[in-house]
């Protein structure tokens, strides 16, 4: 071998860069503020909360009305309406026709009565019809009027019903007979008791809606099904009420053996029954299921 030749030498590899920073402390700790945020591990279970909420809703706001649906809503609409305004009308008639018209006074004791049918007709049937049925025929109004409209009916139908019940009240002790000694009578106090209640408690929970709408939104919601219930059961028992009274009018005033002969003041009467009737026929189905009001729970999911 060539002593002057020279074999090359093989390239080196580059000598890797390391970071030349000093090492921390071993026993030094990193802040936690420095530390990136955990990976979101959280189940679909824990990360949202269901809400229940209670929400009123008509019965028939689920699905959009058919053309026969329409048809059976503007029927029974309108013949409540005109059964209703119809029966006040004919109470009215028979009074004036019949029965001599209205006073208030000491001279003539039996046409200040006169006020206590009508009053009541007035009071238990025609506005606490209107107020019952406003769920059904205002449908298209927002929910704070067609409370607002209720509310309207029932303060109508409060003093017809006070000054009708002192009218009968100040008869019977003008003319020497007791008071609440019939079955009328303890009908019309139980079912002026509820309306009374009834009235207090609808004012309460307006009240509360107009002072503070949210933070009392749960409990008003808890009162609805009991308000609608009783409501039902007090416009019951006014109808009973009046059909009773008209009962008693008949055989008292009219006389037995001329109201069995079916004169013409009888059949108007009668007439009056009927129709009263007829309007608790046609409120009943048209609040049938649970008086134009349900509750419903609405599970609301909301991220946490």
């Amino acid at each position: 071998m060539d002593s002057n030749s020279v074999s090359p030498m093989p390239e080196l590899a580059p000598i890797a860069e390391f970071d030349k920073s000093p090492p921390s402390p071993p026993n030094e700790e990193v802040p936690m503020d420095d530390l990136p945020p955990p990976p979101a591990t959280i189940s679909q279970s824990e990360g949202k909360k269901i809400k229940v909420q209670r929400t009123r809703s008509y019965e028939s706001d689920d699905h959009e009305r058919g053309a026969c649906e329409w048809c059976e809503y503007a029927l029974v609409i309108t013949l409540a309406t005109i059964l209703l305004i119809g029966v006040s009308a004919l109470t009215i008639f028979w009074v004036f026709y019949y029965r001599g018209g209205y006073a208030w006074a000491d001279e003539n004791p039996a046409k200040q009565f006169n006020l206590h049918p009508t009053l009541m007709v007035g009071g238990f049937i025609t506005f606490s019809g209107f107020s019952v049925l406003l769920y059904r025929i205002c449908r298209c109004f927002r929910r704070i009027y067609v409370k607002l409209l209720h509310a309207i009916f029932h303060a109508l139908a409060f003093p017809c019903i006070v000054i009708g019940f002192l009218a009968v009240f100040d008869y019977h002790n003008k003319s020497g007979i007791n008071n609440f000694y019939s079955l009328h009578s303890w009908i019309g106090l139980v079912a002026m008791g509820l309306f009374g209640i009834q009235y207090a408690v609808g004012f309460f929970s307006f009240l509360l809606l107009l002072i503070c709408n949210k933070g009392t939104a749960n409990f008003r919601a808890s009162l609805v099904p009991v308000h609608a219930a009783f409501g039902i059961l007090t416009f019951v028992l006014g109808v009973a009420a009046c059909l009773t009274g008209l009962t008693e009018k008949a055989l008292f005033d009219i006389g037995a053996e001329k109201y069995s002969s079916m004169t013409e003041e009888s059949i108007v009467v009668n007439a009056i029954g009927m129709s009263i009737v007829a309007v608790a026929v046609v409120v009943m189905f048209t609040v049938r299921g649970t008086g134009g009001y349900r509750l419903r729970k609405v599970a609301a999911q909301h991220p946490s």
